[in-house]
């Protein structure tokens, strides 16, 4: 691959891995199977900030019914690595209470983040909890997360784009990109 294709994040170089229009055709899908199982039920889209809000935006406008929109943050990261330690900031005044509650997330890899906040949701007594991962790393689970609406399955390699971020960049590429070999 010539070096022309390569994005280059601080110390790093990536190489495009997933281009915007298969992007964009996946979360048609999602959204077919969302609007399928919740287009009568008012979903709540829990939203995961700060790697989750390009998904959620490009994935709420292709939900052509009634649901509501919140957001979280979830902090697990630092550079490249997850850190095990997980910390959760929810507005207050969310009424979870007989919700369907779809939790829209930009990756899930060890599961650690979801594994620490499921048990915190279901507190709340929703009616019921999804995921949606816009992308979901298998070989990287050390917990079992059921993931309802799955986007890309790839492999435990560090990814960029399209929302997610090295050290506070790449976020704004159209594109995902993973760590060039």
């Amino acid at each position: 691959m010539g070096h022309d294709k390569l994005v280059h994040i601080d110390d790093l170089s990536f190489s495009k891995y997933i281009k915007a229009k298969e992007i964009e055709l996946k979360i048609e899908d999602i959204a077919d199977a969302i609007r399928e199982d919740f287009h009568d039920k008012y979903p709540m889209l829990l939203v995961v900030m700060n790697g989750a809000f390009i998904y959620a935006a490009d994935l709420i406008r292709k939900l052509d019914f009634a649901c509501e929109l919140n957001f979280i943050r979830i902090k697990s990261y630092h550079g490249t690595r997850s850190t095990g330690k997980v910390d959760i900031f929810m507005p207050p005044n969310i009424d979870f209470k007989n919700r369907h509650v779809i939790i829209i997330e930009d990756i899930i890899d060890t599961g650690t983040t979801m594994s620490a906040f499921i048990p915190e949701l279901e507190k709340c007594n929703p009616a019921s909890i999804s995921i949606s991962s816009i992308l979901v790393k298998p070989e990287a689970h050390v917990h079992e997360i059921d993931i309802r609406y799955p986007g890309f399955i790839i492999p435990n390699k560090f990814v960029v784009g399209y929302g997610l971020d090295y050290n506070g960049k790449g976020r704004n590429l159209q594109d995902i990109y993973q760590l060039a070999e």
